[in-house]
């Protein structure tokens, strides 16, 4: 199954959202969700685009999957190897489950069922993002076009965390040090993560004055993520 296949049978159209609270911790010293999932280097980047698959795929309540796709199906859509995916699938949802960020449940014979958690309060049933007042909407064609098999781990997180702090501006955005911090993200996630996403002409970074004309004023780094270049395929659009 193709990634643009299985956003047809969930029948996604528009934008997926994601609550504000996925991407950005509102507590000092508490890594969020996103920052979590790309811990871990190559299993860190399976289990992040499984649960964005998951979330994409679970449409309506209880947002569940009760015919999820098989470990090897699963190992297609994300293009990993034949002869090492569907292992590693299998490891990486069972990671997602001891995490608290789905529920497996068993069916003989069968693939488990798959569900999502609210992440805000575990013991709650999940509810979508927007329904909640403000939340981050991700692009269907971020699937359908092929970015999230595009693009590294860190890449991804970047690119949420920059499309939150973006949410609702016109402007390129300067982001303060303690709303950097609220991603959980380290220094060289976001140096590489600025590489590859202007590589990739979706992040466009400049240097604007901050502060106003009786302060000290700087040049800092503003970013502006180009939204309309997720519409287009990966590798199009280049000089």
């Amino acid at each position: 199954m193709k990634l643009s296949k299985a956003a047809e049978r969930a029948d996604r159209r528009g934008k997926v959202p994601f609550h504000p609270t996925f991407v950005r911790s509102l507590t000092d010293g508490t890594a969020p969700p996103l920052a979590q999932l790309i811990k871990g280097g190559r299993g860190g980047e399976v289990r992040l685009k499984i649960y964005l698959c998951i979330t994409m795929m679970a449409t309506a309540k209880p947002y569940d999957m009760r015919q999820p796709p098989t470990p090897q199906t699963w190992a297609r859509m994300l293009a990993l190897p034949p002869s090492t995916g569907p292992r590693r699938i299998t490891s990486n949802l069972k990671w997602l489950r001891d995490n608290g960020f789905i529920h497996l449940e068993p069916r003989p014979g069968n693939t488990p069922s798959i569900k999502l958690l609210s992440l805000e309060h575990p013991a709650l049933p999940y509810v979508r993002a927007s329904t909640q007042g403000r939340y981050l909407g991700i692009p269907i064609e971020f699937w359908t076009r092929g970015w999230i098999l595009h693009l590294s781990a860190t890449g991804i997180a970047v690119l949420f965390a920059l499309l939150e702090a973006q949410g609702g501006h016109t402007s390129p955005r300067y982001l303060t040090k303690e709303r950097r911090e609220s991603y959980g993200f380290s220094h060289n996630t976001w140096t590489e993560a600025r590489k590859e996403l202007e590589r990739n002409k979706i992040l466009t970074v400049k240097r604007a004055p901050q502060g106003s004309d009786f302060d000290y004023r700087r040049l800092r780094n503003t970013h502006w993520i180009n939204e309309s270049r997720l519409l287009d395929l990966p590798g199009s659009g280049y000089a």
